[in-house]
């Protein structure tokens, strides 16, 4: 279902890339203050390329080599000459062990069936050393459509079905990287909030992005009556003093690096020179 939802996005994702070009240039900013060679990148999810579009006005171009772009649509691979394009399941990587030096994933893994396995995966694929930087939507993302989804269905069904997936927060994703092995996880939260004339502006572009639900579990098609009463609880609920109603998108950035005995770590327990007592205690003038 995601396949075929990014399938017919295709031809219209341009229009609606603001959110996957935010979460490319925020990767690049990251690798321009890391000073090290990357021989060999794989861009999951690349979709129509913002993260080779962002790397090729950087410094850090320099110091990256070869980027293969995968996504598990191939109609959003097709149409760039130049790059190399490779048409995959994230959840099923063909890369071996220990190949990469660096895999970058923007704004496609959170459709992950299994995302912890898919992370494991991509630890496996990673040199060591290697370093993964990825971006998810998490936290409170779409909050408004959700909660005016289910209150529009509760009141005009016998009850309100899952029409928005949910969402990992920046606690949960941090233990997501230690779960899959990575060293010096952290994870660090970008939220956006993106003012539309109207909700189904909002659901427009979010078919145009390939975002709309493709859970398994999902509800039937939403009724005109529903969508209709769903768009006035959203305006009603929300709306600015210009009418305009606010979506919010929080993007979870994660970042970790296979684990190499070069690495920084923390200390044995025990071997502290001063307790954590004293050092709170407060200082005498």
């Amino acid at each position: 279902m995601h396949r075929r939802r990014l399938d017919r996005a295709a031809s219209r994702f341009a229009a609606a890339d603001f959110l996957k070009a935010r979460a490319a240039g925020d990767a690049v900013e990251r690798l321009e203050a890391i000073l090290r060679e990357f021989p060999l990148c794989v861009d999951l999810g690349a979709r129509n390329g913002a993260f080779a579009r962002a790397l090729a006005d950087s410094d850090a171009r320099a110091r990256i080599g070869a980027v293969i772009e995968t996504d598990l649509s191939g109609a959003m691979l097709a149409g760039r000459p130049g790059a190399m394009r490779v048409q995959l399941d994230e959840e099923r990587l063909p890369f071996a062990p220990a190949s990469l030096d660096l895999v970058v994933s923007t704004l496609a893994l959170h459709w992950a069936n299994d995302l912890p396995g898919a992370m494991i995966q991509i630890r496996r694929a990673l040199k060591p050393d290697g370093l993964f930087i990825g971006a998810v939507f998490g936290g409170e993302t779409l909050t408004e459509l959700r909660r005016a989804l289910m209150e529009a269905e509760a009141e005009l069904s016998d009850g309100a079905g899952l029409r928005v997936a949910p969402f990992a927060d920046a606690y949960d994703a941090a233990g997501l990287l230690q779960r899959a092995g990575f060293a010096l996880p952290v994870a660090d939260l970008d939220r956006v909030t993106v003012r539309y004339s109207h909700p189904l502006r909002l659901i427009a572009d979010l078919r145009a992005m390939g975002e709309t639900s493709a859970l398994a579990e999902r509800a039937g098609p939403l009724s005109r009556p529903v969508l209709a009463r769903a768009c006035e609880i959203y305006q009603a609920r929300f709306a600015g003093d210009d009418g305009k109603v606010p979506a919010t998108f929080d993007i979870l950035t994660l970042t970790g690096w296979s684990p190499h005995d070069s690495q920084q770590k923390p200390l044995k327990p025990g071997s502290a020179k001063v307790s954590l007592a004293e050092a709170l205690k407060p200082k005498e003038r």
